[in-house]
Parts: C-alpha cells; sequence; structure tokens
C-alpha cells in the first residue's frame, strides 16, 4: 500500500534531497492518485494525513501544488480544504474557486476577513448562492461585485441586487453588468435608472446647447418610459414594492402615472390610484374600471392627483379599455397613438392639435407636468413638492 502512495525510490530521493521542488513533486504524486478515485479506504486515509502535513508546510510551492491538485476532489476531507483556503493567496484561490468541499458557512467566514482576492475567488465560483452572493456585495468592493453580477451562474436575490445598485449604482461599469441581466427587477431597475438619468442629465447640463429645463425633461422622460417598461409583467407584489418604493423616495409623479396608462401599464395605474388613495387594490380597480366617472372621479381625488388632470386620465382608463396592445410590431406606437387621438380630442375644443405621435409631445403640449412636482405621503396626506 505505502509503496502505492510512496515509491522507494521516492523515499530515496526525500532523504537525499529533501528540498522544495522534492516535496513538491511529492505532493503532486499522491494528489493525483488521490483524485483518480483508486485507493482503498485505507489509503485514502494515509494519503490524507500526508496532505495535512504537506499543508503546513513552510514551502508556499508545496502547499501551492498541493491546492491545484485537490481543488477538484468533492471527497476530500473539509478540514483540509479549509487550511488550504486560509492560507496565502497563492495557495488559497485556486481551491477557494473551485472546490465544492467548502460550505456556505466557509465561504461566508472567509468573506468576511475582507480580503479583496479572497472574495474576487468565491465570486468566480460555479453556482455561488444567494446567502454567499449577499455576503460579498455587503462587504465586496466595486471590482469583487462587479465580478460577482458578470458570474452567469451565480444566484443572486432582489435585496442584494437592491444593494448593489445602493452601493455601486453610479459606478458606469456595474451599470453596464446590471444593464445585461436577462431579467431585473422592477425595483431594482428603477433605482438603477435614477442613477444612469442623474449621470445622463450632468452630461446634458454640460452642453452649452441644452438648457437646464430641456436636460431635466429628457431625463424625466426616459427614467418613466424605463420604469414603466421594465414594471410592464410585474405580479401584484413587485407592483407592490415598486410602487412603495417610488411613494417613498417621492418619486411617484404625475406624469409617470398618465404615462404608464398611455404604455398600456394598466396594472401600474391601478396600484397607482390604489396606494396614493389609501384604498386596497380590490376596491381601487372596480372604481377604476366599473362604475363610470363617479367612481373613477372619487378614488381620483383621494389619490390627491391634481384636479386639472382626471379628465385627461378618464379619457385615456376609457381607451384602455377598447385598444390592447396586440404585440405585432410597432404595437406600442399604435396603441399610443390612438390614445393620444383619443385624449386630445377632449381637448380639442381649447386649440390643441395633433401634430406629434409621441407621448412626449402631449405631456409637453399640456404643459401639465413639470418635472419639480412629486407625489409623497407625509402624516397620510399627499403632499406634493415644487
Amino acid at each position: 500500500m505505502v509503496k502505492k502512495l510512496i515509491s522507494e525510490s521516492d523515499v530515496s530521493r526525500l532523504l537525499s534531497d529533501p528540498s522544495g521542488s522534492n516535496r513538491a513533486e511529492t505532493a503532486d504524486k499522491i494528489a493525483r492518485q488521490f483524485g483518480d478515485g483508486a485507493l482503498t479506504d485505507r489509503e485514502r486515509g494515509l494519503a490524507e494525513d500526508i496532505f495535512r502535513l504537506l499543508a503546513r508546510d513552510m514551502e508556499i510551492r508545496v502547499r501551492q501544488t498541493l491546492s491545484l491538485c485537490l481543488k477538484e476532489c468533492s471527497d476530500l476531507s473539509r478540514d483540509i480544504a479549509l487550511t488550504l483556503a486560509h492560507d496565502v493567496d497563492e495557495v488559497a484561490l485556486p481551491l477557494l474557486e473551485s472546490s465544492s468541499v467548502l460550505t456556505d458557512e466557509d465561504l461566508v467566514e472567509i468573506v468576511r476577513l475582507n480580503s479583496e482576492s479572497k472574495m474576487t475567488a468565491i465570486a468566480r465560483r460555479d453556482g455561488v448562492s444567494e446567502i454567499v452572493s449577499g455576503e460579498l456585495v455587503e462587504h465586496g468592493t466595486e471590482a469583487v461585485v462587479s465580478t460577482l453580477i458578470s458570474n452567469e451562474t451565480a444566484r443572486v436575490g432582489d435585496d442584494t441586487l437592491e444593494q448593489v445598485v445602493d452601493r455601486f449604482g453610479e459606478s458606469g461599469q456595474i451599470q453596464d453588468r446590471l444593464v445585461s441581466f436577462a431579467r431585473l427587477p422592477s425595483t431594482v431597475a428603477e433605482k438603477l435608472a435614477t442613477k444612469i438619468s442623474a449621470n445622463f442629465q450632468e452630461a446634458l447640463l454640460s452642453r452649452s446647447d441644452i438648457s437646464p429645463n430641456t436636460a431635466a425633461w429628457l431625463v424625466l422622460q426616459t427614467w418613466e418610459k424605463t420604469v414603466l417598461s421594465v414594471s410592464s409583467e410585474d405580479t401584484d407584489s413587485q407592483f407592490e414594492r415598486l410602487i412603495h418604493q417610488l411613494m417613498n423616495t417621492n418619486r411617484m409623479t404625475p406624469s409617470l402615472v398618465f404615462r404608464s396608462l398611455c404604455m398600456g401599464n394598466v396594472k401600474f395605474f391601478e396600484h397607482a390610484l390604489a396606494a396614493l388613495s389609501g384604498m386596497p387594490l380590490n376596491v381601487a380597480c372596480p372604481m377604476v374600471h366599473d362604475q363610470g366617472e363617479r367612481g373613477f372621479r372619487k378614488i381620483y381625488e383621494a389619490s390627491g392627483l391634481p384636479d386639472r388632470f382626471m379628465h385627461a386620465m378618464y379619457a385615456a382608463i376609457n381607451v384602455v379599455s377598447e385598444i390592447e396592445l396586440d404585440g405585432r410590431e410597432d404595437d406600442q406606437k399604435r396603441f399610443s397613438r390612438r390614445m393620444l387621438e383619443r385624449i386630445l380630442t377632449q381637448y380639442s375644443a381649447n386649440g390643441v392639435e395633433l401634430e406629434d405621435e409621441d407621448l412626449d409631445y402631449l405631456l409637453d403640449k399640456m404643459q401639465q407636468f413639470p418635472s419639480d412636482i412629486t407625489l409623497s405621503r407625509t402624516s397620510g396626506s399627499p403632499v406634493y413638492r415644487s
């Protein structure tokens, strides 16, 4: 048995030349035999005893060789893996990135030591769990978090993604990584859009040919379109969370509420009016759709939205019940066009004429939704801040 692990020639060579290179070769030989799975249980026990000695060898290259050879061994004893994982980077990183022996608890403990290089190796692991992802985002640097969210196999929870935006949302690198996600929760996308919008506005304001008001308007419409697009397929619970976030951050603008109808995101409109009026969703929806103008007016007035917008929004909700997005090419444009035609018809008596198919034109023409008006809840009542 011993001859299979260490031959007589191996022993002779170690005795005559006990150098680091010879010990590294011995570590490589035994580790490869261990990984092949051909050893008996007794031989495996002896091999692991040798590993425990080599894992404390004074020569880094001996321990590094051991780590490289054992990083893929799924049945390695955990104490050996932990010894190597807590070693210097040259030894620890290969095993931290690949070893399946290490548990989430082991990885979290190492993350909390705040070694950027070790956290980065962990962030590259296949199938990083939500628990470990959360710790990496909480303790990691921008480089660590960028590595994590670039790892397509990593599982990152919604709360953790929000923390990514909170900590590093102004980073262009992080923004690029998040935008490429297959699906971002609407609450995360909204926070990210706000960060990007701030950078966008700053860039616009640096130009002499764009006024501050124009810059603010361009940023507002881009942000609103983003929020409504990413939330279009949200569940009720996701809408509730998004609406709550918007109200708490004073970003629930009247134009956002109106735009939701014109883009066909009726559920956003329903949840917004329910939240603003303080009514349960199952009470709000019939008032929006089924009780005529009287019911709509009642919930609209309770929402605290400006009175002068009521007729436009009521016209819009009636149009929504008559036309639907059909899923064909440019259906969003056709939907918005018909929506605007119906709404503007009600304002034609005031000299407003349809000149553009874009919703932004309507909002600008009506001059009813300035970008510095927001809606929040304070002491149970809607409050406007200008």
